[in-house]
């Protein structure tokens, strides 16, 4: 069984009235990617600010391979590296001149023509900062994170904005930094993100860690494989969608409908059915697999892109 590198005990942070982290409480093994999913001002990020050292926590504590964030600030610095949200660069100077002078802060570093090359970033070498695409930007922001090979690589958002492929582009260089045997933990939004890269997740919500276990686990614990979604033609009357066989759980996110069933099949001959004899006229009805954002759904009532 694998070390436990990140501890995480009763974590508090306070803004006046408002409470952007409440006691949360989880623990990360050695060589694991770790998410922390929930929406925009859930406390993901201000929980990342309090373990790498940017905040100081109100309550609770942690510790990150051993050092506590309280008493030995200095010593987790060295086994961290951090891409935040938004990363201030020199944008008159090259990749090349700012990954020499992010080594240079360290008394050991990692081959940075070898980073270049995991990066993706060797042709733009000479280029200068200001000109590199948002997804080099992000790429270029974990490499300097790395660049004194820490233990622990924290990853907040690091894919918002970007266009597909450069998101998928940052996917593989995190499943690489698995590979490599690096702790990750890894914030976002993006259900399909924390669902792939992986292996346990958080699911933060108004400061609270309201669930944690792996996706898959997560997903079953709906009792439901799959969802039906549908709208009715303007003047139907709603009140008719009230029951349908397998479905676990009926919700409503603006005009449509999602039915939760653990027997597709056989919910979509009743709806059909039921549809054609309360005369109830059913637009865009597609199906797909449930997925952590109906986990979401489930305990919150709300999207977690709202």
């Amino acid at each position: 069984m694998a070390e436990s590198m990140i501890q995480v005990e009763g974590l508090v942070k306070k803004y006046g009235e408002l409470t952007a982290v409440n006691g949360v409480e989880f623990s990360v093994k050695s060589g694991e990617v770790f998410g922390l999913l929930g929406p925009n001002g859930a406390g993901k990020t201000t929980t990342i600010e309090m373990l790498v050292g940017l905040r100081k926590p109100d309550g609770g504590t942690a510790t990150l391979s051993g050092y506590d964030i309280r008493k030995q600030i200095g010593d987790v610095k060295e086994v961290i590296g951090v891409q935040l949200q938004s990363t201030s660069l020199f944008d008159l100077l090259t990749v090349h001149e700012i990954m020499e002078l992010y080594a240079s802060f360290y008394p050991r570093h990692v081959s940075i023509p070898e980073l270049l090359d995991e990066m993706l970033l060797t042709e733009k070498k000479k280029n200068r900062i200001k000109g590199l695409s948002g997804g080099q930007k992000q790429r270029l922001a974990i490499a300097l994170a790395i660049i004194h090979d820490p233990k622990i690589i924290f990853l907040d958002e690091p894919t918002t904005g970007l266009d597909p492929q450069a998101r998928r582009t940052l996917w593989d260089i995190i499943e690489n930094l698995k590979a490599k045997g690096k702790t990750i933990v890894l914030s976002t939004h993006y259900m399909d993100e924390a669902h792939i890269l992986c292996d346990r997740i958080g699911i933060m919500d108004q400061g609270n860690l309201i669930a944690l276990d792996t996706p898959t686990a997560l997903v079953r614990a709906l009792q439901s494989d799959s969802a039906v979604e549908f709208t009715l033609a303007s003047g139907e009357d709603e009140s008719l969608i009230d029951d349908f066989q397998g479905v676990t759980q009926i919700t409503r996110r603006q005009e449509w409908f999602v039915l939760y069933t653990n027997d597709l099949q056989a919910t979509l001959i009743d709806l059909i059915q039921q549809s054609k004899e309360k005369n109830i006229n059913l637009q865009d009805l597609q199906t797909r697999t449930a997925t952590l954002e109906d986990v979401f759904i489930h305990m919150t009532g709300r999207s977690l892109r709202e």
